[in-house]
This record gives C-alpha cells, structure tokens and sequence, in this order.
C-alpha cells in the first residue's frame, strides 16, 4: 500500500472538515508545518543543525542556541495544539455524521416495525375463527370469499 493511499481520506465527515480547512490559507500553512515538524526529515535536520551550531558558531555554555530550541518548543507545541484541535473538529464532524446516519436508521426502522405489526395484525384478522366456528382461509375477508 502506497503512502498515498494510506492518507486518501474516505469519510465524508472528513471530506467537509479537509475542504473547509484548505480554504484558508492559516490552516494550510499550520497543516504543512505541522506535517513537516512529524518526519524524519525534522528530527535529521535538526540534529545537523544543532551539532553545526555546537561546533562552529557558539562555545559552551550555547546561550543562544538554548534560547532558539526553547522559543521553537514554544512554536511547536503551538502546532501540536492545532493539530489536536484539527482531529477534535474532524472527530466531531464524523460523529456528527455518523449520528445523522443512525436516525436515519432508526427512523426505517421504526417504519418497518410499524408495517410488519400492520401486516400480521391484518393476517391474524384473516386467520381467526369464522363466525360460525370454522377456521377462516387465507382468502376469506371478514365473510367475503375469494375464488
């Protein structure tokens, strides 16, 4: 399975939450920040950056380079925070969805239920004893018959 068809969202509460995030160009910039600070890529560049900036630009005790790591924590958690409220809104839309989807659901439900109590109420009234004691067929009606 391919790295794209592992992201290819399906749920279409997912569908409305990645069209109404991609409509703004904030939400597009944290979401590609956000996918960029979760690889590999981050973590490697990161740790050649800092042991560049160790060896060449600053001797201990890297006053500078502990006040650049702690303002991009800062960022980063920033980040980690919008993310979490990206899955808490795509969470909400799908459970949103998911509950139409049951109503919806119950509500046939209900509807069948309804018929099949009409219809074996009409059967049991086609199938009670005749008037004059004898058991009634499936095509007699309230003393009609059929032929």
């Amino acid at each position: 399975m391919t790295d794209t068809q592992l992201r290819k969202p399906q749920h279409p509460a997912f569908l409305a939450v990645a069209e109404r995030r991609s409509a703004t160009v904030q939400l597009r910039v944290a979401d590609t920040i956000t996918a960029f600070a979760a690889s590999m890529r981050f973590v490697y560049l990161h740790g050649i950056v800092f042991a560049v900036w160790i060896l060449v630009f600053e001797r201990s005790p890297w006053l500078t380079l502990t006040l650049i790591v702690s303002l991009e924590a800062i960022f980063l958690s920033t980040f980690v925070m919008i993310g979490q409220n990206r899955q808490a809104s795509f969470q909400q839309a799908r459970t949103d969805h998911d509950f139409v989807g049951s109503e919806l659901e119950l509500h046939t439900n209900t509807e069948l239920t309804k018929l099949v109590h009409q219809l074996t109420t009409e059967i049991h009234a086609r199938l009670v004893l005749a008037s004059d004691g004898t058991p009634a067929t499936v095509g007699e009606t309230a003393g009609h018959s059929t032929i």
